[in-house]
């Protein structure tokens, strides 16, 4: 499996939040800067993670993000899918007609993508934020 450069950068900032103690609101600036995101993109990773009710977003002058949920309760799968989408095994028919093969090579890849959402499921973020 390989993470793209958006879900890494909501990880690291998720994580950054976590470690943090007392869950306070942190502005998108500093995160951006104590793990090395370009802001601008950190802000649009963000986005999604506020929609699937990971973060809160706070408005105003002393405003930023802070978790929506103690990080116990956060799973590394959660943070993926909400920027990457749903994991699953994807394979473009060769054929296009329902072929055999192509049915069997969907199969192994959707189990794959099974065991990797297991996987991601077992993580928390506190796991994470305390190593």
């Amino acid at each position: 499996m390989k993470l793209t450069r958006a879900s890494t950068y909501a990880l690291h900032a998720i994580v950054h939040m976590a470690a943090l103690k007392e869950n306070p609101i942190v502005a998108s600036h500093h995160v951006a800067q104590a793990r090395g995101i370009p802001e601008r993109f950190l802000l649009k990773v963000l986005k999604p993670l506020v929609a699937a009710r990971v973060l809160h977003s706070v408005k105003g002058p002393n405003g930023g993000y802070r978790l929506a949920r103690p990080a116990t309760q956060i799973t590394m799968l959660e943070i993926v899918e909400a920027v990457d989408g749903p994991i699953r095994g994807q394979v473009p028919p060769l054929t296009g007609n329902g072929d055999r093969v192509d049915r069997m090579f969907e199969e192994v890849c959707n189990q794959a993508a099974d065991k990797v959402r297991k996987q991601l499921q077992k993580v928390r973020i506190s796991d994470l934020a305390n190593a």
